[in-house]
């Protein structure tokens, strides 16, 4: 399983409607908003990489009023 942090920022004042329609979608197991130079940020999680990608770049990224994603993978060292 690969887990990752995916730092969205959002068109002014659209942080909590994506954060709200994000965390619906399958693999997302968190999505909140916050302050700072990020507006959301999701954890999600796949059973592979190319999954994962498949996830931000599909799903996360088609989300109305995203304007950027930094998609963070978790390594364990």
């Amino acid at each position: 399983m690969v887990h990752a942090y995916i730092l969205i920022q959002t068109e002014v004042g659209k942080a909590a409607a994506v954060a709200a329609e994000i965390s619906g979608i399958p693999g997302v197991t968190t999505a909140e908003d916050v302050t700072g130079p990020y507006d959301v940020i999701v954890r999600a999680e796949a059973d592979t990489v190319d999954q994962l990608g498949q996830l931000v770049v599909a799903r996360i990224q088609n989300v109305e009023g995203i304007t950027r994603t930094l998609t963070c993978p978790v390594v364990h060292l």
